[in-house]
């Protein structure tokens, strides 16, 4: 039988903080996961600047900031991949990205088999 792989979703919920990030990548260890997958976009290529919030959003973050603005503290940056990539090399763990933009995944793709 094959082995089944575990890929742990960490999404968005390091809340743009490297060390959140980090966290989260040794919990996907600690819970014997094969790979960790981070969302990757930036927020002005995904909402207009005065987008409103679903009301899902609302119930959940501060009302008066924008769609924009609570998408905008979500991102990870380049240079927040470049340390987040061989950290999870380092630990053990396979990197994955659901991407919304290709520079990072190119980026990311260099740095995992390069």
């Amino acid at each position: 039988m094959s082995k089944i792989y575990i890929i742990a979703e960490a999404g968005v919920n390091h809340n743009g903080d490297i060390n959140i990030a980090k966290r989260l990548v040794d919990a996907a260890v600690d819970a014997g996961a094969d790979a960790v997958k981070f969302q990757t976009f930036k927020a002005q290529n995904l909402v207009c600047k005065n987008a409103g919030k679903a009301a899902y959003q609302l119930e959940t973050t501060e009302q008066a900031e924008t769609q924009y603005e609570m998408l905008k503290k979500l991102e990870l940056t380049e240079k927040m991949h470049e340390e987040l990539v061989p950290y999870c090399r380092e630990r053990g763990i396979d990197f994955y990205l659901r991407h919304l933009m290709w520079k990072v995944w190119i980026c990311c793709y260099n740095m995992r088999y390069h």
